[in-house]
Protein backbone atom coordinates (compact mmCIF):
# COMPACT_ATOMS: atom_id res chain seq x y z
CA UNK A 1 0.00 0.00 0.00
CA UNK A 2 1.50 3.21 -1.34
CA UNK A 3 2.03 6.38 1.44
CA UNK A 4 -0.75 8.61 -0.11
CA UNK A 5 -3.46 5.65 0.33
CA UNK A 6 -2.39 5.01 3.84
CA UNK A 7 -2.75 8.28 4.67
CA UNK A 8 -6.36 8.47 3.59
CA UNK A 9 -7.18 5.21 5.46
CA UNK A 10 -5.40 6.82 8.62
CA UNK A 11 -7.74 9.48 7.90
CA UNK A 12 -10.78 7.24 7.48
CA UNK A 13 -9.75 5.85 11.08
CA UNK A 14 -9.63 8.67 12.29
CA UNK A 15 -12.69 10.58 11.50
CA UNK A 16 -15.05 7.88 11.13
CA UNK A 17 -16.01 8.05 7.54
CA UNK A 18 -17.00 12.06 7.88
CA UNK A 19 -17.20 13.78 4.67
CA UNK A 20 -14.38 16.88 3.87
CA UNK A 21 -16.06 20.43 3.70
CA UNK A 22 -14.67 23.78 4.12
CA UNK A 23 -11.41 24.62 6.82
CA UNK A 24 -13.18 27.42 8.51
CA UNK A 25 -10.88 29.89 10.61
CA UNK A 26 -11.52 32.55 13.02
CA UNK A 27 -9.39 34.63 15.55
CA UNK A 28 -9.98 34.11 19.23
CA UNK A 29 -8.86 36.58 21.98
CA UNK A 30 -8.71 35.41 25.40
CA UNK A 31 -6.41 36.40 28.74
CA UNK A 32 -4.49 35.29 30.91
CA UNK A 33 -2.27 36.68 33.75
CA UNK A 34 -3.55 40.14 32.59
CA UNK A 35 -2.24 39.43 28.86
CA UNK A 36 -4.48 39.86 26.08
CA UNK A 37 -3.82 36.65 23.69
CA UNK A 38 -4.99 35.92 20.37
CA UNK A 39 -5.12 32.21 19.01
CA UNK A 40 -5.95 30.80 15.58
CA UNK A 41 -9.17 28.34 15.57
CA UNK A 42 -9.35 25.91 12.42
CA UNK A 43 -12.00 23.10 11.98
CA UNK A 44 -13.66 21.51 8.77
CA UNK A 45 -17.28 22.80 8.83
CA UNK A 46 -18.06 19.32 7.08
CA UNK A 47 -17.63 16.76 10.04
CA UNK A 48 -20.75 16.15 12.06
CA UNK A 49 -20.80 15.52 15.63
CA UNK A 50 -17.78 16.18 17.89
CA UNK A 51 -14.52 16.26 16.49
CA UNK A 52 -11.04 15.41 18.33
CA UNK A 53 -9.12 18.73 19.36
CA UNK A 54 -5.67 19.22 19.21
CA UNK A 55 -3.67 22.51 20.62
CA UNK A 56 -0.81 23.90 18.35
CA UNK A 57 1.59 25.31 20.10
CA UNK A 58 4.55 27.87 18.14
CA UNK A 59 7.95 28.33 17.83
CA UNK A 60 9.90 31.01 19.33
CA UNK A 61 9.03 33.67 16.30
CA UNK A 62 5.28 33.49 17.96
CA UNK A 63 1.99 32.93 16.69
CA UNK A 64 2.80 33.58 13.10
CA UNK A 65 1.69 32.59 9.61
CA UNK A 66 3.67 29.12 10.10
CA UNK A 67 1.57 27.68 13.13
CA UNK A 68 -1.61 29.19 11.22
CA UNK A 69 -0.83 26.56 8.46
CA UNK A 70 -0.35 24.02 10.79
CA UNK A 71 -4.20 24.14 12.26
CA UNK A 72 -5.32 24.70 8.88
CA UNK A 73 -3.53 21.45 8.10
CA UNK A 74 -4.71 19.37 10.90
CA UNK A 75 -8.61 20.45 10.07
CA UNK A 76 -7.97 19.11 6.76
CA UNK A 77 -7.73 15.93 8.76
CA UNK A 78 -10.81 16.41 10.36
CA UNK A 79 -9.99 17.38 14.23
CA UNK A 80 -10.81 20.76 15.55
CA UNK A 81 -7.14 22.41 16.02
CA UNK A 82 -6.16 25.75 17.86
CA UNK A 83 -2.96 27.62 17.54
CA UNK A 84 -2.58 29.29 20.77
CA UNK A 85 -1.10 32.36 21.42
CA UNK A 86 1.69 32.06 23.97
CA UNK A 87 3.35 35.81 23.71
CA UNK A 88 0.93 38.40 23.23
CA UNK A 89 -1.68 39.47 21.01
CA UNK A 90 0.55 40.47 17.45
CA UNK A 91 3.62 39.18 18.88
CA UNK A 92 5.12 37.06 16.23
CA UNK A 93 9.39 38.36 15.19
CA UNK A 94 11.69 37.54 11.90
CA UNK A 95 14.52 38.53 14.80
CA UNK A 96 16.23 35.61 17.07
CA UNK A 97 16.77 38.34 19.92
CA UNK A 98 13.51 39.25 19.93
CA UNK A 99 12.10 35.95 20.09
CA UNK A 100 14.26 34.55 22.99
CA UNK A 101 13.60 37.58 24.74
CA UNK A 102 9.54 36.55 24.54
CA UNK A 103 10.50 33.17 24.77
CA UNK A 104 12.76 33.60 28.50
CA UNK A 105 9.81 35.48 29.78
CA UNK A 106 7.45 32.52 29.31
CA UNK A 107 9.72 29.83 29.93
CA UNK A 108 11.67 31.36 32.81
CA UNK A 109 8.94 30.48 35.02
CA UNK A 110 7.85 27.30 35.21
CA UNK A 111 4.43 27.01 36.70
CA UNK A 112 3.76 30.33 34.62
CA UNK A 113 4.63 28.70 31.02
CA UNK A 114 2.33 25.67 32.13
CA UNK A 115 -0.25 27.66 32.82
CA UNK A 116 -0.33 30.03 29.71
CA UNK A 117 -0.23 26.79 27.44
CA UNK A 118 -3.15 25.74 30.19
CA UNK A 119 -4.99 28.75 29.24
CA UNK A 120 -4.70 27.99 25.51
CA UNK A 121 -6.59 24.21 26.28
CA UNK A 122 -9.27 25.75 28.08
CA UNK A 123 -10.05 27.92 24.96
CA UNK A 124 -9.97 24.63 22.87
CA UNK A 125 -11.89 22.75 25.28
CA UNK A 126 -14.74 25.31 25.41
CA UNK A 127 -15.20 25.00 21.18
CA UNK A 128 -18.67 22.99 20.63
CA UNK A 129 -17.68 21.26 18.23
CA UNK A 130 -14.81 19.38 20.28
CA UNK A 131 -15.14 16.18 21.91
CA UNK A 132 -12.57 17.19 25.65
CA UNK A 133 -12.34 13.41 25.98
CA UNK A 134 -9.92 13.74 22.79
CA UNK A 135 -7.75 16.15 22.91
CA UNK A 136 -3.79 16.20 22.48
CA UNK A 137 -1.18 18.54 21.82
CA UNK A 138 1.49 19.80 19.38
CA UNK A 139 4.38 22.07 19.03
CA UNK A 140 7.50 23.16 17.33
CA UNK A 141 10.81 24.09 18.61
CA UNK A 142 9.28 26.50 21.82
CA UNK A 143 6.29 24.92 21.28
CA UNK A 144 7.44 21.50 21.69
CA UNK A 145 8.85 22.07 24.98
CA UNK A 146 5.48 23.42 25.82
CA UNK A 147 3.94 20.40 25.57
CA UNK A 148 6.12 18.37 26.96
CA UNK A 149 5.72 20.88 30.06
CA UNK A 150 1.90 20.45 29.23
CA UNK A 151 1.86 16.70 29.61
CA UNK A 152 4.55 16.99 32.62
CA UNK A 153 1.70 19.19 34.32
CA UNK A 154 -0.67 16.46 34.25
CA UNK A 155 -3.03 18.36 31.50
CA UNK A 156 -6.23 16.22 30.68
CA UNK A 157 -5.09 14.98 27.21
CA UNK A 158 -4.34 12.12 25.17
CA UNK A 159 -1.22 12.83 23.99
CA UNK A 160 1.27 15.24 22.75
CA UNK A 161 3.82 15.67 19.68
CA UNK A 162 6.88 17.92 20.18
CA UNK A 163 8.50 18.54 16.52
CA UNK A 164 12.70 19.51 16.91
CA UNK A 165 11.73 21.11 20.88
CA UNK A 166 13.66 21.09 23.35
CA UNK A 167 13.87 17.85 24.77
CA UNK A 168 12.48 18.07 28.78
CA UNK A 169 13.58 15.01 31.38
CA UNK A 170 10.66 15.18 33.68
CA UNK A 171 11.80 14.94 36.95
CA UNK A 172 9.56 12.08 39.13
CA UNK A 173 6.99 14.53 40.64
CA UNK A 174 6.57 15.61 36.63
CA UNK A 175 6.53 12.05 35.43
CA UNK A 176 3.81 11.14 38.50
CA UNK A 177 1.42 13.87 37.51
CA UNK A 178 1.66 12.60 33.53
CA UNK A 179 -1.15 10.86 31.71
CA UNK A 180 -0.52 11.93 28.14
CA UNK A 181 1.26 9.28 25.86
CA UNK A 182 4.35 11.56 24.41
CA UNK A 183 5.89 11.55 20.97
CA UNK A 184 9.24 13.30 19.79
CA UNK A 185 10.06 13.73 16.38
CA UNK A 186 13.73 14.91 16.47
CA UNK A 187 16.55 16.10 14.03
CA UNK A 188 19.42 13.35 14.97
CA UNK A 189 21.80 16.29 13.71
CA UNK A 190 19.94 18.63 15.79
CA UNK A 191 22.93 21.34 16.98
CA UNK A 192 20.72 22.81 19.86
CA UNK A 193 20.31 19.24 21.63
CA UNK A 194 23.00 17.73 21.35
CA UNK A 195 23.52 13.81 21.64
CA UNK A 196 24.25 14.09 25.51
CA UNK A 197 20.92 15.70 26.25
CA UNK A 198 19.09 12.39 24.02
CA UNK A 199 20.69 10.60 25.91
CA UNK A 200 20.17 12.57 29.49
CA UNK A 201 16.33 12.39 28.09
CA UNK A 202 16.06 8.56 27.26
CA UNK A 203 17.33 7.61 30.96
CA UNK A 204 15.05 10.17 32.43
CA UNK A 205 11.48 8.78 30.29
CA UNK A 206 12.93 5.11 31.00
CA UNK A 207 13.32 5.76 34.65
CA UNK A 208 9.31 6.88 34.55
CA UNK A 209 6.05 4.93 33.88
CA UNK A 210 5.44 7.47 31.05
CA UNK A 211 4.34 6.09 27.73
CA UNK A 212 7.05 7.73 25.28
CA UNK A 213 9.07 7.57 22.13
CA UNK A 214 11.16 9.08 20.13
CA UNK A 215 11.99 8.82 15.92
CA UNK A 216 15.08 10.73 15.09
CA UNK A 217 15.42 11.54 11.41
CA UNK A 218 19.39 11.00 10.17
CA UNK A 219 21.23 14.02 9.30
CA UNK A 220 18.38 16.37 9.98
CA UNK A 221 19.02 19.79 12.11
CA UNK A 222 16.52 21.87 13.78
CA UNK A 223 12.95 23.23 12.69
CA UNK A 224 12.69 20.51 9.46
CA UNK A 225 9.25 21.20 9.45
CA UNK A 226 9.71 24.74 8.21
CA UNK A 227 9.72 25.51 4.73
CA UNK A 228 11.07 28.81 5.99
CA UNK A 229 13.95 27.80 7.78
CA UNK A 230 16.68 28.00 5.16
CA UNK A 231 16.12 31.70 4.89
CA UNK A 232 16.58 32.42 8.84
CA UNK A 233 20.34 32.46 8.60
CA UNK A 234 21.02 30.52 11.24
CA UNK A 235 23.44 27.81 10.51
CA UNK A 236 21.42 25.13 13.01
CA UNK A 237 18.36 25.67 11.06
CA UNK A 238 16.90 23.92 7.96
CA UNK A 239 14.12 22.33 6.46
CA UNK A 240 14.34 18.67 5.43
CA UNK A 241 11.11 17.81 3.06
CA UNK A 242 11.71 14.18 3.82
CA UNK A 243 11.43 15.04 7.42
CA UNK A 244 8.73 17.09 7.60
CA UNK A 245 6.26 14.48 5.46
CA UNK A 246 7.65 11.35 7.83
CA UNK A 247 7.03 13.19 11.04
CA UNK A 248 3.89 14.47 10.13
CA UNK A 249 2.90 10.94 9.36
CA UNK A 250 4.27 9.59 12.46
CA UNK A 251 1.86 12.48 14.16
CA UNK A 252 -1.08 10.88 12.23
CA UNK A 253 -0.45 7.19 13.22
CA UNK A 254 0.01 8.48 16.59
CA UNK A 255 -3.38 10.64 16.47
CA UNK A 256 -4.90 7.07 14.96
CA UNK A 257 -4.15 5.08 18.35
CA UNK A 258 -5.13 7.99 20.82
CA UNK A 259 -8.64 9.09 19.28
Amino acid sequence: MNIRRLTLLLAILLLAGTAHGKVVTQAISYTHGGVSLEGYLAYDDAVSGKAPGVLVVHEWWGLNDYARSRAEKLAHMGVVAFALDMYGKGKSTEHPDQAAAWMKAVNGNMDGWLKRAMAGLEVLKKQPMVDAGRLAAIGYCFGGATVQVLAYGGADIKGVVSFHGSLMPPTAEQAARTRAKILICHGAADPMNQPEAMSTYAAAMNASSIDWQMIAYGGTRHSFTNPDADKRDMAALAYSPSADRRSWQHMTFFFEELF
